[in-house]
C-alpha cells in the first residue's frame, strides 16, 4: 500500500514514519528546496514524548533538547506567583517535558524517516489531486504526478487541501501577536543545568524564557494588538519594538532581548480554526495543523500532530483497501476529533486568561495562581499530557 504525504514539517514527517512502521510505502512531498521549520522552540510534554517514543525518535530528542527542571510564573516586575510542579509531572508520567528547536526536531524526524526507507521529495509543489475508485493521483505544479492508495495533507494551518475538501474556513485571530527569539544568554538564577525558565505576565502582555538545548535560550512574547499591525516590520524594528515594550520588566527580560540577534527574532499574528466536523473524505485525510490549527498556549500543536500520526497508523496497520480504507480513515478522525476539539478550546481559554488587561481580572487571576497553581497546572492538564494514544 502506498501513501502520499503533502508537507515535510513535523506532522508530515511523523505521519510518514508512523505509516512506514506500519508497513506502508510512503512518499513525502515538500514544496521547499530544503526542509525548513519556521518558528523557534517547541515544548514536548509527556504526551509528545510518548508519541516520539512510538516513532523511534525520543532518544535523539533527549540528547539534543533540554529537559524542563524549572517553570515559574511571575508578574511583569518579577514577583513570584507560582512554581509549577514539573518534578511531580515527570514522576507521574515517567518523563520530564523537553524544549528543543523546531528545526532540530524536524531534522531528527527527517533522519528517522530516511532510516526507515521513506522517500522525501523536496522542491515539489502540490497543486491538486484526482481520486479514482482504485487510487488517488497527486498532481504537482511542474507536471509531476504520483499515484497512491492514500493522500495525507499535512500542509499547515493554511491548508489548500482542507479548503478544497470542505470549503474555505476563516481562521480566527487570537487577539495577540507573537514575538519569538533564539540566542545565547546566561543568568545564575536560571542555570543551564536546571533547564526551564519562567513566564512573566503583564496587562495584555507576557514574556517567556526557557533553555532550548545546545547552549541556546528561547524566548517568546505575546502582545495584545489588532491583526496585522506588526506584519511589515524589519528584524531590527522587531527587536527595537520588543526592547521598548519590555524595558521596565523583570530584570532578565530586557537583557535576553538585547542578547538576541535581530535575524533570530520572528513576529507574526496567532490564529486558530473553529473545530471541523470531519477531516477525511474518500482516500484523502487531514493531519496536524491542516486539520486543527490551535493557539500555542498549551504547547500542544506539534504534540497533537504527532498523536495524529500514531493513531492514523494504528488504524491503517492492517493496510485496508477500498471501502475498508475509507472506513479506517473515518475511524481515525472519530478517535481524534473529540480530544483535539477540547484542546483547541482549552488553548483559546488559556490565552484569554494569560492576556487579561483589566486590573481587577489580573488581580483575581494572580491570586488564583498563588493559591492553586498545582491544582490548575497538574490536575487540569492531566487529560492533555497524560494521554495514551490507542495503538
Amino acid at each position: 500500500m502506498k501513501a502520499i504525504v503533502i508537507g515535510g514539517g513535523i506532522g508530515g514527517l511523523s505521519c510518514a514514519i508512523a505509516l512506514r512502521q506500519a508497513g506502508w510505502e510512503v512518499t513525502v512531498c515538500e514544496q521547499h528546496e530544503e526542509l525548513e521549520e519556521r518558528g523557534a522552540g517547541i515544548v514536548l510534554a509527556a504526551n509528545a514524548m510518548k508519541a516520539l517514543q512510538n516513532l523511534g525518535a525520543a532518544g535523539r530528542v533527549r540528547e539534543e533538547g533540554a529537559s524542563v527542571g524549572t517553570a515559574e510564573i511571575r508578574t511583569w516586575n518579577g514577583n513570584l506567583l507560582a512554581r509549577l510542579p514539573v518534578e511531580k509531572q515527570a514522576m507521574r508520567y515517567g518523563t520530564p517535558s523537553y524544549l528543543i528547536h523546531r528545526s532540530t526536531l524536524q531534522s531528527i524526524l527527517y533522519l528517522r524517516a530516511l532510516e526507515l526507507g521513506v522517500t522525501v521529495r523536496l522542491g515539489i509543489k502540490f497543486s491538486d489531486w484526482l481520486e479514482r475508485n482504485e487510487d488517488v493521483e497527486a498532481r504537482f505544479t511542474d507536471g509531476t504526478t504520483l499515484n497512491g492508495d492514500l493522500l495525507v495533507a499535512a500542509d499547515g494551518y493554511r491548508s489548500k487541501v482542507r479548503d478544497r475538501l470542505f470549503g474555505p474556513f476563516p481562521l480566527r485571530y487570537s487577539g495577540y501577536q507573537a514575538i519569538r527569539g533564539i540566542g545565547r544568554f546566561e543568568d545564575p538564577r536560571y542555570p543551564l543545568a536546571d533547564g526551564g525558565g519562567f513566564e512573566a505576565l503583564g496587562p495584555g502582555t507576557r514574556f517567556g524564557f526557557s533553555h532550548l538545548g545546545g547552549g541556546r535560550i528561547f524566548w517568546f512574547a505575546a502582545v495584545n494588538e489588532p491583526d496585522g499591525q506588526s506584519d511589515s516590520l524589519t528584524p531590527e524594528e522587531r527587536k527595537k519594538l520588543a526592547l521598548v515594550k519590555f524595558r521596565d520588566w523583570y530584570s532578565p527580560v530586557p537583557a535576553v532581548i538585547e542578547a538576541t540577534p535581530p535575524s533570530a527574532i520572528l513576529s507574526h499574528p496567532i490564529y486558530d480554526l473553529a473545530p471541523l466536523k470531519q477531516w477525511s473524505k474518500g482516500r484523502v485525510t487531514l493531519l496536524g495543523d491542516a486539520a486543527h490549527p490551535m493557539l500555542p498556549n498549551l504547547g500542544q500543536g506539534g504534540a497533537q500532530a504527532m498523536e495524529d500520526a500514531v493513531v492514523l497508523a494504528g488504524h491503517l496497520r492492517h493496510q485496508p483497501s477500498g471501502t475498508a480504507l475509507i472506513e479506517a480513515l473515518r475511524g481515525f478522525e472519530n478517535t481524534r476529533i473529540r480530544r483535539v476539539r477540547q484542546i483547541v478550546r482549552q488553548s483559546r481559554l488559556m490565552g484569554r486568561l494569560m492576556q487579561l488587561e483589566s486590573p481587577l481580572a489580573l488581580a483575581f487571576r494572580n491570586t488564583a495562581f498563588r493559591v492553586a497553581a498545582e491544582k490548575l497546572f497538574l490536575a487540569r492538564l492531566h487529560p492533555v499530557i497524560g494521554y495514551e494514544p490507542p495503538m
